[in-house]
């Protein structure tokens, strides 16, 4: 299902989710695909010209176990001319071809488009630092009961829960609305944590925070006013992954 686009083209970022659905199987599907998708896969969206691409595989997740690929551009057009660079890409497609000749592939593959939000208008990279852990990402969804609902959400967190965030140390990597995806209309986000406990440590502390309490009040914007439902899912980068 798709979201009216509108007659002028949106100049936010584009954002692609794509969860490559895994089994765990004796011939190896899992670390096949993982494989796959870091060798070869990630060198070609960035050739077709993604922004940086973050590979992820499932931590705490219903639907483990699966990969999460990550890449933005900065136009539909420009994802667009990315998915036709990456059909005539020879190099990909040999690669490919010998991935699936080398036995049954993933189990299915799901594609989500989200335009970014004007308060993180493209993919924010957490600092780097190689002697450090890999951290970890929650990706979240909020549905909506309809698109009135979804936008105060969405003006929500733009005018001050964000920040929030951020002053709690929940590092916003992207916030994007869906405009073509399953269970619309709906957001989705991702926060990067250095572990487990410090993930748990920046929820409570915001779950008490003044002005969360504040915010999540006022008439109108009350999770029953404005969202149907939440799901959140546990995800750590792979090692080649250039988000981490």
């Amino acid at each position: 299902m798709a979201m009216p686009l509108g007659a002028v083209e949106s100049k936010k970022t584009i954002i692609e989710l794509r969860q490559f659905q895994l089994r765990n199987t004796v011939d190896g599907m899992a670390p096949r695909t993982v494989e796959h998708l870091s060798r070869s896969f990630l060198p070609a969206l960035r050739r077709a010209g993604s922004g940086p691409v973050g590979l992820f595989g499932s931590l705490i997740s219903p639907e483990s176990p699966y990969v999460l690929v990550l890449s933005s551009f900065p136009n539909l057009a420009a994802w667009n001319e990315a998915q036709d660079k990456l059909s005539k890409d020879k190099q990909f497609e040999k690669e490919g071809g010998a991935y699936r000749a080398s036995g049954v592939g993933y189990v299915r593959m799901e594609t989500t488009l989200l335009r970014a939000f004007d308060s993180v208008p493209d993919i924010a990279i957490p600092p780097r630092d190689e002697k450090r852990a890999s951290r970890i990402f929650e990706l979240r969804t909020y549905e909506s009961n309809n698109i009135d609902t979804l936008k105060r959400k969405v003006e929500m967190f733009n005018d001050g829960e964000i920040n929030i965030f951020r002053r709690l140390n929940m590092f916003p990597v992207f916030f994007g609305e869906t405009i073509v995806g399953r269970n619309m209309p709906n957001l989705t986000y991702l926060l990067a944590f250095d572990d487990l406990a410090a993930r748990e440590k920046s929820w409570k502390a915001f779950g008490g925070d003044p002005e969360w309490q504040k915010m999540r009040v006022q008439p109108g914007f009350t999770d029953p006013e404005i969202v149907s439902n939440i799901s959140n899912s546990i995800v750590q980068p792979l090692p080649l992954s250039e988000i981490r």
